[in-house]
């Protein structure tokens, strides 16, 4: 028998019944839907990962209290009674690290401010923090108008700011904001800079910031319950691991622990920060892994099902089948296709859906669109095998089938 007919007679069976072959691609869509959307999505974020995370400078480290990353409850209880890192501490780091770095930024962040000016508020939820003038480079920002932040600045604690272009927007929407009074906790900052349009990373505004001296702002607010972030830049890419080691050494003098002690105190990179990353795109992919190995399992077994039924159903046509000359391979070929055709028409509607569900997360998150070829393929061939595994052997039942027996069944 020609495929061409093969191929007609096995989807036209399929079509016979159609809610019953519907429901059972339900079955195999779930399984490739959970697998391609997460893939999707972390794709996306994977793609914009080096603008999203990346927020060091170049060349940077940084020691903070708490690591990078995502840490469960107990652990973060356990990180949380560590000593925070004083502004007296950090200031020492930076006389000891002289000769080593030329810039080491300082700063100490407060979520939850709104700034005030006349008649405009900002929302609630601005970030808000004390720095120095190496922030911008630390953190790649550049001035739009007026000036940076000074050590002058420090040194006099002036009740002087940096503006991110929301605050801007939102506080002075038709006059030059530099010169003026804004309020932030019922403290008064004078706008001496602007900080030029970064953009949103991850779904989160990194425009809404006001920077202050850090020595101003731990004389406003006090250093109760604050640590300090010390982010330094090694002067070349070759010198960065002697940069490093030396860091950790002037941060344990600085921190007053004895050669005994461990570091209580966490380094990361933009490396770091980027395996960590890694570490949590892993998880989600792994769990999406066994969730749409169980419904592809159960999908198989749906198929499976499905085609014996339909051997029993169709025991008569294939003894007519046999009985006027088809051969053994033409009837287990009709069969295998049948099944092959139910799990790809049902892989490629788990495809479409994940596809969209994935690229839905991803512009939630402000990254760019992606389609995961890749997954796709390997989403194809997973279902051409399930079918082909699943439907083996009713197939080869119905090729197997005596055709005087075939024709005798009622």
């Amino acid at each position: 028998m020609p495929l061409i007919e093969i191929l007609r007679i096995a989807f036209s069976s399929v079509a016979v019944n159609k809610l019953r072959s519907g429901l059972t691609m339900l079955g195999i869509a779930i399984g490739v839907f959970s697998v391609i959307s997460v893939m999707t999505a972390v794709s996306a974020l994977r793609g914009s990962i080096e603008s999203g995370l990346s927020f060091l400078g170049s060349d940077m480290f940084q020691f903070a209290k708490y690591p990078a990353g995502i840490q469960d409850n107990s652990a973060r209880r356990r990180l949380a009674m560590r000593r925070d890192i004083t502004l007296q501490q950090a200031e020492r780091y930076k006389q000891l690290m002289k000769g080593y770095s030329n810039v080491i930024c300082l700063k100490v962040f407060s979520q939850g401010a709104q700034a005030v000016y006349g008649g405009h508020k900002t929302t609630p939820g601005i970030t808000f923090g004390g720095s120095d003038e190496n922030f911008i480079i630390a953190n790649q920002y550049t001035i739009d108008i007026g000036r940076n932040l000074q050590p002058e600045d420090d040194e006099l604690v002036r009740p002087v700011c940096l503006i991110g272009k929301d605050i801007e927007r939102t506080l002075f929407p038709a006059e030059n904001p530099l010169g003026k009074m804004i309020k932030l906790h019922g403290r008064t900052y004078t706008v001496v800079g602007t900080l030029a349009e970064k953009g949103q990373s991850f779904g989160q505004s990194q425009d809404d910031i006001v920077i202050v001296p850090i020595t101003r702002f731990f004389s406003d607010f006090g250093g109760e319950g604050r640590t300090v972030a010390i982010a330094t830049q090694a002067p070349s890419q070759m010198m960065y691991n002697e940069t490093v080691d030396h860091a950790i050494t002037a941060m344990r003098i600085a921190r007053g622990l004895r050669p005994e002690d461990e570091n209580d105190f966490e380094y990361y990179s933009n490396d770091s920060l980027l395996n960590a990353f890694a570490k949590i795109a892993d998880m989600f992919s792994m769990g999406s892994f066994v969730i749409s190995g169980i419904a592809l399992l159960a999908a198989g077994v749906g198929i499976m099902n499905i085609m014996l039924v339909s051997v029993t159903e169709r025991t008569k046509e294939i003894g007519v089948r046999k009985s006027i000359g088809a051969r053994k391979h033409s009837i287990l070929m009709q069969f295998l296709i049948e099944s092959v055709s139910i799990s790809l028409a049902g892989g490629l509607v788990g495809i479409l859906l994940g596809v969209v569900a994935g690229n839905a997360v991803s512009l939630m998150m402000h990254t760019s669109v992606v389609f995961p070829w890749n997954w796709v393929g390997v989403g194809l061939g997973v279902c051409t095998a399930i079918g082909v595994g699943f439907g083996f052997y009713p197939a080869w039942k119905a090729s197997s089938l005596d055709p005087i027996e075939a024709l005798r069944y009622e």
